[in-house]
């Protein structure tokens, strides 16, 4: 029952840390989830981002879903969105009451316009971390500059790049057994 308390704690300092969407979030919950708590492996936390990304919503909402109820069940997915969700919710309500006043100022403009830099940093950084670990091997590093390529050059829905690269990678490992199989048959 403690463990409740602990995952929103936990995931409201994530909320509360990051900016810039679920992406910048990434290194801070590798940092508090992998690192700090050890709820879940590098490998496991790739997974879960795969998860994340692949189900409707925020991601950052789906992942501490994802190890809200790996941890607690019903009610530790509860306390893990509620606390990755609740910073994020007081803060825009109180910026909302007052940007209204201090959008036309010109150093909230370029504050605004360095924090953003700074997140692309953040997410670029996260990605980097991601890949060492997601594509650790040529057919892996050749769906993923596959899929990058193809969604920097057309306009096909996320889902379908998705849906491709899980079959892809099933293909891949299936036709890497089979040959593996046959070598080993000595044919």
């Amino acid at each position: 029952m403690r463990q409740i308390p602990d995952l929103f704690l936990t995931f409201a300092r994530v909320g509360v840390t990051t900016f810039g969407g679920g992406y910048a979030m990434l290194p801070v919950l590798q940092r508090e989830v992998v690192e700090a708590k050890q709820w879940a492996t590098e490998e496991e936390l790739a997974d879960i981002y795969a998860i994340g990304q692949c189900t409707p919503g925020v991601i950052a909402v789906n992942v501490s879903t994802y190890i809200g109820y790996k941890k607690g069940r019903l009610p530790g997915a509860v306390a893990a969105t509620f606390g990755v969700v609740f910073p994020s919710l007081v803060i825009i309500t109180l910026i909302t009451a007052l940007i209204r006043n201090f959008s036309g100022i010109a150093w909230v403009q370029h504050a605004l316009a360095g924090i953003r830099a700074c997140v692309c940093a953040l997410v670029f950084s996260s990605v980097i971390k991601l890949a060492k670990k997601a594509v650790p091997d040529l057919p892996a590093f050749l769906v993923f500059a596959a899929v990058f390529l193809l969604s920097l050059f057309t306009d096909v829905s996320n889902v379908v790049w998705v849906v491709a690269a899980g079959a892809a990678g099933v293909m891949i490992r299936r036709l890497a057994a089979l040959r593996k199989k046959k070598g080993g048959d000595g044919t």
